[in-house]
């Protein structure tokens, strides 16, 4: 069909939220690195009552339809906390699905640009769904690994669709497979040890009787060790108390290891059971059913796989040679060992950026493979 066959229209009722859910449950059905979210979560993420994110950016979802049926979506954003931040005028597109046509990839597009450009952006970069802190980058490698929780999937044929409407590369991000039961130990101690800390470091598992606090600690480390990064944006506090709530069922205990020197906590590593696992026959509904097959195979039967979203060391000690990469190391040990203990198969460590030299080579010295690769896109906006 020709272009001109599209019709490309906000998200204006419940009806079309519930198709822009849906959307990527018929066309990425029966693809291997694919597992379909549970569509509460969706639908908390997309409102704006519930997540915080609104509370800072305007967003604006659109569907494509042909001959009234649903075949492409998009979103568009201007964050006010980015542009506090960056000061750039740039908007972000995300939550990027449709069929492979190049006509379709291109009017969604256009309808993101005209309306991130009407906001007065100059520049638009994603895919971010629907933020930099929440799911990042259009799946250009490894798309037939494992489905692992938050991380995005995109079919093969997405990347040069985004390239042909004028997007450019502008960072890549790693995410590596780390084999939790035959993983070596580090030279982690031997570092710290050499740098003069020994028997001034500890290591110790989150506290969940004091979990706002133990979360407050790590948020401090993530924004101390991270404010250098490219595209950083800070969590508000509305947003670290929504993912504390959010995040608290899928956290085990043994697999949020603290670093302290000298009783100052400095490090820390955080590994996410890995609902996808577990949820990979739901196609998205929480039935009552599949409420008691999650609770069944999280509590008893186990999920063998995690993520790890999130690692940091603060800086005063990162960028010392030897204490840096020694703390990571040791954090990344008890977390093996822990995951090892528990039955724990594998891990997924990402997002890295490409040009993170320190920590891409810090996880591959510890046995990490690189396995899957997203890309983040950029264009002016003429």
């Amino acid at each position: 069909m020709a272009p001109s066959d599209l019709v490309v229209s906000p998200v204006a009722t419940k009806a079309d939220l519930k198709e822009f859910i849906r959307l990527p449950r018929r066309l990425y059905a029966g693809h291997k690195g694919w597992v379909a979210p549970l569509n509460v979560e969706r639908q908390e993420a997309f409102s704006p009552e519930k997540n915080p994110l609104f509370q800072h950016a305007e967003v604006q979802f659109f569907l494509a339809r042909r001959a009234g049926r649903v075949v492409g979506r998009i979103s568009a954003q201007v964050d006010s906390a980015h542009l506090a931040q960056h000061k750039d005028s740039t908007g972000q597109f995300g939550c990027l699905v449709a069929e492979d046509d190049p006509a379709i990839f291109a009017a969604l597009f256009a309808a993101a640009e005209a309306w991130l450009k009407a906001k007065g952006m100059v520049r638009a970069t994603g895919p971010f769904s629907l933020s930099i802190n929440e799911e990042v980058g259009l799946l250009v490698d490894g798309f037939d690994s494992r489905p692992v929780l938050m991380v995005p999937y995109d079919p093969p044929y997405a990347g040069a669709r985004v390239e042909a409407c004028g997007y450019v590369k502008v960072k890549d991000l790693f995410s590596y497979d780390y084999d939790v039961q035959n993983a070596p130990e580090t030279i982690g101690r031997k570092l710290l040890d050499r740098a003069g800390l020994a028997g001034r470091v500890k290591v110790r598992t989150a506290n969940m009787k004091m979990f706002d606090a133990e979360v407050r600690t790590l948020v401090g480390i993530f924004n101390d060790a991270w404010s250098d990064n490219w595209g950083y944006v800070p969590f508000t506090q509305a947003e670290i108390d929504h993912a504390s709530k959010a995040l608290r069922p899928v956290i085990v205990p043994d697999l949020a290891v603290f670093v302290d020197v000298d009783d100052e906590t400095v490090a820390f590593i955080l590994a996410l059971t890995n609902l996808s696992e577990a949820t990979v026959d739901f196609d998205g509904a929480l039935t009552p059913w599949n409420l008691v097959k999650l609770l069944f195979r999280l509590k008893l039967t186990g999920v063998q796989s995690t993520r790890v979203p999130l690692m940091g060391v603060k800086k005063k000690f990162r960028n010392h040679p030897l204490m840096g990469a020694g703390l990571a190391m040791i954090a990344i040990d008890h977390l093996r060992a822990n995951g090892k203990r528990l039955g724990k198969t594998s891990a997924e460590l990402g997002w890295i950026l490409e040009d993170n030299k320190a920590t891409n080579n810090i996880i591959r010295s510890v046995g990490g493979v690189h396995y899957k690769t997203h890309r983040i896109y950029e264009k002016a906006l003429g």
